[in-house]
């Protein structure tokens, strides 16, 4: 087992999850609005994509989507859409709050809408594994990620237990970051805290998912 090799993986892994994206800002959002079960399910979504996005590059199948121009345009553009929808939905649920803040309702109605539309909004735990699910595993940029990450560092000489190891870590490093922002963010003391931020994280979130949808579409064509 190449302990260096290893090493210098987690710490790139460790850098690019500690990095603003579609993965952070969505943990962000559910933790800080759902509920706690929810928060966590969505943690295990997209670490269980970074899993399949290693394993698929570590066997050659995102090579050989990549190597094809028709079927990596397909991925990119499936992943565009479904980045730009969550996007669009994100700013549709900010744009509600400002425009109920400013309608001429007295203030304990008006906190009583905030609170139901910011506040645990309903989602069940398996929307939640989904949503990080799908936000990591239809993202174009992870699979180019995880592709240049293990044809650079993954050589075939590498022997198996090695490669077993760099998975094993690729996931538990996933786990353990994501958990752990879901678990703080999602304490009703800090759920109440950043309650009135809601609509600006929604806002901050959705437009960064249609950024990422705009830069992946303009990529293809």
């Amino acid at each position: 087992m190449e302990l260096q090799l290893l090493l210098s993986l987690a710490i790139i892994h460790s850098v690019a999850l500690a990095s603003p994206g579609p993965d952070f800002a969505l943990v962000i959002k559910l933790a800080s609005q759902e509920s706690r079960s929810t928060a966590i399910a969505a943690a295990v979504g997209i670490s269980v994509a970074i899993l399949l996005h290693s394993l698929l590059s570590l066997t050659g199948v995102s090579l050989v989507i990549k190597s094809s121009q028709w079927l990596f345009i397909a991925v990119q553009l499936i992943g565009a859409s479904y980045l730009g929808w969550m996007g669009i939905g994100a700013v549709r649920s900010a744009v509600t709050h400002f425009k109920t803040k400013l309608a001429k309702t007295d203030s304990l109605q008006q906190d009583a809408i905030i609170v139901t539309n910011t506040i645990h909004s309903g989602l069940s735990i398996k929307q939640g594994f989904l949503q990080g699910l799908y936000t990591n595993l239809l993202n174009p940029k992870a699979m180019v990620f995880f592709i240049t990450l293990f044809s650079a560092m993954i050589t075939p000489d590498i022997n198996f237990i090695t490669k077993v190891s760099a998975v094993f870590i690729m996931l538990i490093l996933s786990l353990v970051w994501f958990v752990f922002i879901a678990l703080v963010l999602s304490k009703p003391l800090i759920q109440l805290k950043v309650k009135k931020a809601s609509p600006v994280i929604n806002l901050v979130t959705g437009l960064l998912f249609i950024s990422v949808a705009i830069v992946i579409v303009s990529g293809v064509f």
